[in-house]
């Protein structure tokens, strides 16, 4: 495997890539010193991808909603009854795996056997094993796991707002689908799924730890069994979703204390990736901070008089087809909430932001990049959200410098429109 050393001299880091002939993209980066080592198998396949045609094929065909959930469980069960958790903690690792929107990833931690444990990590993932009666044993078990989200604030206020702000884009459906969904589930689906979505063509492996690429990479391609090149492109089908929200305001009630709520705005502009999607998301960023931040005027207002309890998160999602800001919390009055927002918005658009402001904030967002890279963890995270994205674990380094204050005053103005905001709120019991 030849790989192609990048170095980025602002962070003093390199990069280790190369696509393997089987279209595997592996990426590892070189942290001489650190006793940890830590290393993620991702597949471009989602809880969203449930609409495609396959390479080579004409036929489109639909997957119940949870499957990618769901065949990321299946993919630890064995044919030989054993434990991969097991083998892992025989090599002194922590392993986990998760299912997004837009990926399904496979992972673990270690600090030794670094060999060993990425052998088990590959040969797992390239080997599933699926039967009539472990898939019908997994639909009761992921069942439950439904009922847990279905009684979680926190999940439903989030897929209240996802279901409000979006008419037909699957991202506003469950990852986990519901158990009605995962009923139709069968061996012949997820054996079809997986021959479509994790092939190496459609994957990508991130080691960053005290390793050496070019050895690293003798054993890797000693662990690949898929050795035929890229199928071709997957089409995937999301639905056409229009700016505007499909609702404005959504609630349900639940066991909680007091009101939960979640406010935010649907993305005009949608479409690309790469740098120019960074770019939007690094000057969404900038916002962010400035408009919503804890030094922010707007959230001293609302926190002094008493509007939210206890602090305000702000979540942001910049993806290819799709993209939202929201601010969530606790909050007796979340409509008031809203109102306070959606003024300090419109003052924040008619007057723009100044430049000894922005400034600060884009030092202090290079300054937090840089740290980053202290984190394993967090640097692999990163890789894997971007990749499939087509952005390099080294662009933002290069993107923030671009970002110019009328940039930003730009976005503010075009993207945060009431006319497509939402608000969703979990409200308390008989309330």
């Amino acid at each position: 495997m030849k790989f192609n050393r990048i170095y980025n001299e602002t962070l003093r880091e390199t990069i280790y890539c190369a696509t393997h002939e089987s279209g595997l993209k592996v990426a590892i980066m070189p942290k001489k010193g650190y006793s940890k080592s830590y290393a993620v198998f991702g597949t471009n396949f989602g809880s969203v991808d449930n609409e495609f045609i396959a390479p080579g094929s004409t036929k489109k065909i639909n997957l119940p909603d949870g499957i990618a959930h769901f065949l990321e469980h299946k993919l630890f069960e064995q044919p030989d009854g054993s434990n991969v958790f097991e083998s892992y903690a025989r090599h002194g690792a922590n392993a986990n795996a998760y299912t997004s929107f837009h990926v399904t990833a496979y992972l673990f931690e270690s600090t030794q056997d670094i060999q060993e444990n990425l052998g088990i990590l590959l040969d797992f993932v390239q080997k599933p094993y699926f039967t009539d009666e472990n898939v019908a044993k997994e639909q009761g078990i992921i069942g439950q796991e439904i009922g847990m989200y279905d009684d979680d604030p926190g999940w439903r206020l989030m897929m209240g707002f996802l279901g409000a702000m979006f008419h037909r884009h699957p991202v506003r459906i469950d990852i986990a689908g519901t158990t009605e969904s995962i009923s139709h589930i069968t061996k012949e689906t997820l054996y079809n799924c997986y021959n479509t979505f994790y092939h190496l063509s459609n994957m990508c492996l991130f080691i960053i730890g005290d390793v050496e690429p070019e050895s690293l990479g003798t054993f890797i391609e000693g662990h690949l069994l898929n050795k035929d090149g890229a199928k071709g492109e997957i089409k995937r089908f999301y639905g056409t979703e229009p700016q505007t929200v499909y609702q404005s305001e959504t609630s349900c009630s639940l066991d909680v204390s007091v009101p939960m709520f979640m406010f935010g705005f649907k993305d005009p502009d949608c479409g690309y990736d790469g740098k120019k999607l960074l770019k939007k998301d690094t000057e969404l960023s900038i916002i962010c901070e400035l408009l919503f931040g804890k030094s922010a005027p707007l959230y001293a207002k609302l926190y002094d008089e008493g509007y939210i309890l206890g602090g305000m998160e702000t979540e942001l999602t910049c993806e290819r087809e799709y993209g939202f800001v929201a601010l969530s919390g606790d909050s007796c009055e979340p409509e008031k909430v809203r109102e306070i927002i959606l003024e300090g918005v419109k003052k924040a658009q008619e007057t723009g932001f100044n430049e000894a402001d922005f400034e600060r904030e884009r030092r202090a967002m290079s300054g937090q990049y840089i740290k980053q890279f202290n984190n394993l963890n967090a640097v692999a995270h990163q890789y894997m959200s971007q990749v499939f994205n087509n952005i390099g674990l080294f662009d933002f380094s290069e993107v923030i410098k671009e970002i110019t204050l009328e940039d930003i005053n730009a976005r503010l103005r075009s993207y945060f429109d009431e006319n497509r905001s939402v608000l969703s709120v979990v409200r308390p019991k008989n309330a």
